[in-house]
């Protein structure tokens, strides 16, 4: 049977949340109307179904509790994914992504160095702790993480709940760490270590401990986010316990939080949550460890080498599967995979610098699966319907943000809406971090021009004349060596290029026209 895009789709999705084991599972071929047939599983051993994931991975309209599916939905926001900075999460159902230290290590925006400071320095100082004999102090913190539900993230079956850190076998999970080889070794030096040498700990265990440290950081980004899109939240709400970088403990306040139908949420930037396929102890002993025993056998031509030979009896290949090395060597055991480490720690180390240069930011596809071009059009839609001049400049200003998000992402991301600068004497319409992975545009500024450009700080203009001069001297004014020194200046027309391009020139700035219909003319300065 020849396979539907319906079919691809949900198939694509299922392999990527998965982390493509394919060994692993089948798919139906049952399909009515495009839609997964219930009665079909694709999981041999867990009995999963597809559309049980397609309803974890798609918010849809929750049976039990009658609400729509989106949080955007909820609030009454009239956005897609696209155009938002969050995970559009499921406030009913989790959704199979996640929060890993590791994502944040390999990143270089601000909220990922924050992010992975506090998850460091919390780590660090409880392996100090146990180092000195103080085994329950360090205990004793590990009894705040709880099972957080406020992101929606990981995988429950009905609702979030998270997946199993609570004060009810958080003792457990600790001893696990505590008496492990890795730990007794010293191997574990990171959080995200405990996923690859410890029995028991899973992306979503450490996904789970990584949002109750970073609580504090999420709380932030949410309280920005609503901010920045008119979202009301709750005052003096209680934030839940969080590590405290300075004081090195666990803190909690009552502070503005989102909250709804009596329940807290945070928001979590889209650009720092992944499927972690890539730091994953099943890749690391297959790709990694067994092809060094490989070819550590075929070095010492031991018994594992096999040979075949060609007609004239020459040799052809010599080769050591790795199912002879599971079997003989090193089965997929985290403890053995550990004690391999303690012998061979370049093959440990050569693996998390592969892992980390192939840590990118989803993309918004895999989000949301929507038609682009039919979203470019409703966006120049809703441009073109704003009128010229200060009547409508607080729409437009509101409408750019999900419209520049939309085109930059994942490049800039986390905007903020009227930046304060120069003890509160100046505001930037619209600032973008620099996240740009390594290459594109938005990296060679910084490393092959050598325009520092940590933000990216973008003006609306939503002026029924040209801009000139002022406008190119007050994006300038913005500019410093730590802020940055590139800027954007977006407005509706120009109708006298000639007489621009002079002003571009006195104030060292670059024009280009970028996109369709009323999404035209963009200034660059630098």
């Amino acid at each position: 049977m020849n396979e539907s895009a319906g079919e691809k789709l949900w198939k694509r999705r299922a392999q990527t949340a998965l982390g493509n084991r394919r060994s692993d599972f089948h798919f139906s071929h049952s399909f009515n109307n495009n839609k997964l047939d219930d009665r079909n599983h694709f999981l041999q051993n867990a009995k999963t179904s597809v559309a049980s994931l397609r309803r974890l991975i798609t918010p849809t309209r929750n049976a039990d509790h009658d609400q729509p599916g989106t949080l955007i939905i909820f609030i009454g926001i009239r956005k897609t994914q696209h155009e938002l900075d969050f995970v559009d999460i499921n406030p009913n159902r989790d959704i199979p992504v996640y929060l890993n230290p590791f994502v944040f290590a390999a990143r270089s925006d601000p909220f990922s160095i924050d992010a992975s400071r506090v998850v460091v320095g919390f780590f660090q100082h409880n392996l100090t702790l146990i180092k000195e004999g103080n085994v329950d102090g360090a205990r004793a913190n590990f009894q705040h993480l709880n099972e957080p539900n406020e992101t929606c993230l990981g995988q429950s079956r009905h609702r979030p709940r998270g997946r199993g850190i609570g004060n009810d076998n958080a003792e457990d999970l600790f001893e696990s760490i505590l008496n492990s080889e890795a730990m007794k070794t010293g191997l574990v030096e990171h959080l995200e270590d405990t996923t690859i040498f410890i029995p028991g700990i899973r992306r979503d265990k450490v996904s789970d401990m990584t949002t109750n440290i970073i609580r504090e950081n999420l709380i932030r980004y949410t309280q920005q986010e609503c901010e920045l899109l008119g979202i009301p939240f709750t005052a003096n709400v209680p934030s839940g316990f969080f590590w405290d970088i300075e004081s090195m403990s666990w803190q909690q306040e009552h502070t503005a939080m989102l909250v709804i139908n009596h329940k807290r949420i945070l928001l979590v930037p889209k650009a720092v949550v992944s499927y972690v396929k890539e730091f994953d102890a099943s890749k690391y002993h297959r790709h990694h460890a067994l092809e060094f025993l490989q070819e550590d056998h075929l070095r010492c031509n031991t018994r594992l080498v096999q040979v075949r030979y060609r007609k004239n009896g020459s040799i052809r290949r010599r080769f050591v599967t790795k199912k002879d090395l599971i079997k003989e060597e090193l089965p997929a055991d985290k403890e053995l995979l550990a004690n391999f480490t303690k012998k061979y720690p370049a093959i440990f180390a050569d693996f998390r610098k592969s892992a980390a240069a192939k840590v990118q930011a989803l993309s918004n596809s895999e989000f949301e699966e929507i038609d682009v071009d039919k979203l470019i059009d409703h966006l120049i839609s809703k441009l073109r319907a704003l009128k010229e001049g200060n009547k409508d400049a607080g729409a437009y200003h509101a409408l750019m943000v999900g419209i520049l998000e939309f085109i930059f992402y994942p490049n800039l991301i986390n905007p903020v809406k009227e930046r304060e600068i120069d003890a509160g004497r100046k505001r930037i319409d619209i600032s973008f971090d620099n996240g740009a992975p390594t290459g594109g545009f938005f990296y060679r500024l910084q490393n092959t021009f050598g325009i520092p450009c940590p933000y990216i700080f973008f003006e609306c203009k939503n002026y029924t004349e040209d801009v000139a001069n002022p406008e190119l001297d007050q994006m300038t004014g913005r500019f410093s060596p730590n802020r940055g020194k590139f800027g954007v200046i977006v407005c509706r027309s120009i109708e006298d290029k000639a007489l621009f391009l002079q002003c571009q020139r006195s104030s060292e700035s670059v024009f280009f026209r970028t996109l369709a219909g009323n999404i035209k003319h963009i200034s660059i300065c630098a």
